[in-house]
Protein backbone atom coordinates (compact mmCIF):
# COMPACT_ATOMS: atom_id res chain seq x y z
CA UNK A 1 0.00 0.00 0.00
CA UNK A 2 1.32 3.55 -0.93
CA UNK A 3 1.85 6.13 1.73
CA UNK A 4 -0.60 8.90 1.25
CA UNK A 5 0.45 11.92 -0.25
CA UNK A 6 -1.07 15.80 0.93
CA UNK A 7 -1.23 18.03 -2.20
CA UNK A 8 -2.82 21.78 -1.65
CA UNK A 9 -3.85 24.09 -4.54
CA UNK A 10 -1.40 26.57 -5.87
CA UNK A 11 -3.55 29.85 -5.70
CA UNK A 12 -1.32 31.65 -7.84
CA UNK A 13 -1.16 29.61 -10.96
CA UNK A 14 -5.25 28.23 -10.50
CA UNK A 15 -8.04 29.54 -11.40
CA UNK A 16 -11.75 29.05 -10.49
CA UNK A 17 -14.42 31.04 -13.08
CA UNK A 18 -17.63 30.47 -14.57
CA UNK A 19 -20.09 32.15 -16.78
CA UNK A 20 -23.57 32.46 -17.05
CA UNK A 21 -25.94 33.80 -19.78
CA UNK A 22 -27.13 37.06 -19.94
CA UNK A 23 -30.58 38.41 -21.63
CA UNK A 24 -30.09 34.72 -22.97
CA UNK A 25 -27.70 35.82 -25.66
CA UNK A 26 -24.47 36.36 -23.85
CA UNK A 27 -22.02 34.88 -21.73
CA UNK A 28 -21.31 36.89 -18.58
CA UNK A 29 -17.73 35.83 -17.23
CA UNK A 30 -16.46 35.61 -13.80
CA UNK A 31 -13.78 34.43 -11.48
CA UNK A 32 -13.22 33.48 -7.74
CA UNK A 33 -9.81 34.57 -6.21
CA UNK A 34 -10.06 33.52 -3.17
CA UNK A 35 -9.88 29.32 -2.30
CA UNK A 36 -8.00 26.37 -0.99
CA UNK A 37 -8.17 22.52 -1.57
CA UNK A 38 -6.73 19.68 -1.00
CA UNK A 39 -6.06 16.34 -2.66
CA UNK A 40 -5.18 13.19 -0.70
CA UNK A 41 -3.12 10.15 -2.87
CA UNK A 42 -2.00 6.75 -2.33
CA UNK A 43 1.54 8.33 -3.24
CA UNK A 44 1.02 9.58 -6.67
CA UNK A 45 -1.50 7.88 -8.24
CA UNK A 46 -4.67 10.48 -8.23
CA UNK A 47 -7.26 7.11 -9.62
CA UNK A 48 -8.50 7.19 -6.37
CA UNK A 49 -7.86 10.68 -4.79
CA UNK A 50 -10.19 12.07 -2.28
CA UNK A 51 -10.61 16.32 -2.64
CA UNK A 52 -11.90 18.92 0.00
CA UNK A 53 -12.35 22.24 -1.83
CA UNK A 54 -13.71 25.44 -0.34
CA UNK A 55 -13.76 29.20 -2.06
CA UNK A 56 -14.87 32.54 -0.76
CA UNK A 57 -18.03 33.82 -2.49
CA UNK A 58 -17.05 37.29 -1.61
CA UNK A 59 -14.07 36.64 -3.63
CA UNK A 60 -16.04 37.17 -6.69
CA UNK A 61 -14.89 39.26 -9.57
CA UNK A 62 -16.84 40.09 -12.82
CA UNK A 63 -15.25 42.92 -13.70
CA UNK A 64 -18.46 44.87 -12.91
CA UNK A 65 -18.22 46.63 -9.43
CA UNK A 66 -22.24 46.84 -9.23
CA UNK A 67 -22.84 43.57 -10.40
CA UNK A 68 -20.42 41.97 -8.33
CA UNK A 69 -22.37 43.89 -5.19
CA UNK A 70 -25.61 42.35 -6.23
CA UNK A 71 -23.92 39.36 -6.48
CA UNK A 72 -22.88 39.13 -3.32
CA UNK A 73 -25.54 40.66 -1.90
CA UNK A 74 -28.41 38.32 -0.60
CA UNK A 75 -30.48 38.19 -4.03
CA UNK A 76 -27.57 35.51 -4.71
CA UNK A 77 -24.58 34.46 -2.48
CA UNK A 78 -25.53 36.27 0.70
CA UNK A 79 -22.11 36.44 1.34
CA UNK A 80 -22.38 38.23 5.12
CA UNK A 81 -24.65 34.88 5.99
CA UNK A 82 -22.96 32.31 3.73
CA UNK A 83 -19.25 33.38 3.80
CA UNK A 84 -17.69 29.58 1.91
CA UNK A 85 -18.35 27.59 -0.95
CA UNK A 86 -17.51 23.80 -0.37
CA UNK A 87 -16.82 20.58 -2.33
CA UNK A 88 -16.25 17.95 0.23
CA UNK A 89 -16.29 13.92 0.19
CA UNK A 90 -14.98 14.10 -3.27
CA UNK A 91 -13.43 11.45 -5.19
CA UNK A 92 -11.86 11.19 -7.90
CA UNK A 93 -11.74 7.74 -10.37
CA UNK A 94 -9.88 7.42 -13.29
CA UNK A 95 -11.86 6.82 -16.84
CA UNK A 96 -9.22 6.77 -18.95
CA UNK A 97 -5.43 7.46 -19.83
CA UNK A 98 -6.01 11.23 -18.39
CA UNK A 99 -9.93 11.55 -17.95
CA UNK A 100 -11.35 11.45 -14.22
CA UNK A 101 -14.40 11.98 -13.22
CA UNK A 102 -14.53 13.78 -9.83
CA UNK A 103 -18.19 13.07 -7.42
CA UNK A 104 -18.73 14.96 -4.62
CA UNK A 105 -21.30 17.33 -2.63
CA UNK A 106 -21.52 21.20 -3.54
CA UNK A 107 -22.51 23.12 -0.94
CA UNK A 108 -23.72 26.72 -1.68
CA UNK A 109 -25.86 28.47 0.47
CA UNK A 110 -26.31 25.90 2.85
CA UNK A 111 -28.11 23.55 -0.36
CA UNK A 112 -26.14 20.64 -0.99
CA UNK A 113 -26.30 18.87 -3.83
CA UNK A 114 -24.00 15.21 -4.83
CA UNK A 115 -22.70 16.07 -8.35
CA UNK A 116 -20.20 15.07 -11.06
CA UNK A 117 -17.83 16.77 -12.85
CA UNK A 118 -15.22 15.46 -15.60
CA UNK A 119 -11.62 16.00 -14.96
CA UNK A 120 -8.78 16.15 -17.63
CA UNK A 121 -5.42 15.22 -16.18
CA UNK A 122 -2.42 17.73 -17.21
CA UNK A 123 0.40 15.83 -15.82
CA UNK A 124 3.13 15.63 -13.17
CA UNK A 125 6.14 18.34 -13.17
CA UNK A 126 8.95 19.61 -11.01
CA UNK A 127 9.01 22.81 -10.88
CA UNK A 128 12.95 24.43 -11.08
CA UNK A 129 12.97 24.74 -7.14
CA UNK A 130 12.25 21.24 -6.75
CA UNK A 131 8.67 20.79 -6.05
CA UNK A 132 6.49 18.18 -7.94
CA UNK A 133 3.25 19.60 -9.25
CA UNK A 134 -0.15 18.27 -10.60
CA UNK A 135 -2.00 19.74 -13.37
CA UNK A 136 -5.64 19.45 -13.69
CA UNK A 137 -8.79 21.46 -15.71
CA UNK A 138 -12.45 20.47 -14.32
CA UNK A 139 -15.66 21.57 -16.44
CA UNK A 140 -19.43 21.30 -15.50
CA UNK A 141 -22.59 22.77 -15.16
CA UNK A 142 -24.95 23.60 -12.50
CA UNK A 143 -28.29 25.16 -11.75
CA UNK A 144 -28.06 28.03 -9.87
CA UNK A 145 -31.95 27.21 -8.70
CA UNK A 146 -30.86 23.96 -7.22
CA UNK A 147 -29.08 25.90 -4.59
CA UNK A 148 -31.10 29.00 -3.91
CA UNK A 149 -29.62 31.07 -6.05
CA UNK A 150 -33.26 32.44 -7.31
CA UNK A 151 -33.69 35.97 -8.25
CA UNK A 152 -34.28 36.90 -11.86
CA UNK A 153 -36.13 39.48 -14.14
CA UNK A 154 -38.72 38.82 -16.95
CA UNK A 155 -37.77 40.78 -20.20
CA UNK A 156 -40.09 42.29 -21.69
CA UNK A 157 -40.00 40.75 -24.85
CA UNK A 158 -39.93 37.12 -23.36
CA UNK A 159 -37.00 34.72 -21.64
CA UNK A 160 -35.13 35.82 -18.40
CA UNK A 161 -33.22 38.03 -17.49
CA UNK A 162 -30.27 35.19 -16.44
CA UNK A 163 -30.14 31.79 -17.45
CA UNK A 164 -30.14 29.24 -14.69
CA UNK A 165 -27.35 27.33 -16.03
CA UNK A 166 -23.77 28.09 -14.71
CA UNK A 167 -20.64 26.34 -17.00
CA UNK A 168 -17.91 26.13 -14.22
CA UNK A 169 -14.09 25.79 -15.60
CA UNK A 170 -11.25 25.23 -13.31
CA UNK A 171 -7.72 24.87 -14.36
CA UNK A 172 -5.62 23.61 -11.12
CA UNK A 173 -2.40 23.29 -10.24
CA UNK A 174 -1.45 21.42 -6.70
CA UNK A 175 1.88 21.36 -5.37
CA UNK A 176 3.04 18.27 -3.48
CA UNK A 177 3.51 18.39 0.33
CA UNK A 178 7.19 17.57 1.78
CA UNK A 179 6.27 14.37 3.94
Amino acid sequence: MATKTTWVIDPTHSEIAFKIKHLMISNVKGLFSDFSGQAITDGDDFSAAEINFQLNPASINTGVADRDGHLKSPDFFDVEKFTEIAFTHGKLSKKGSDEFLLSGELTIKGVSKQLNFAVDFGGLMTDPWGNEKAGFSLNGKINRKDFGLTWNAALEAGGMLVGEEVSISCDIELSKQKS
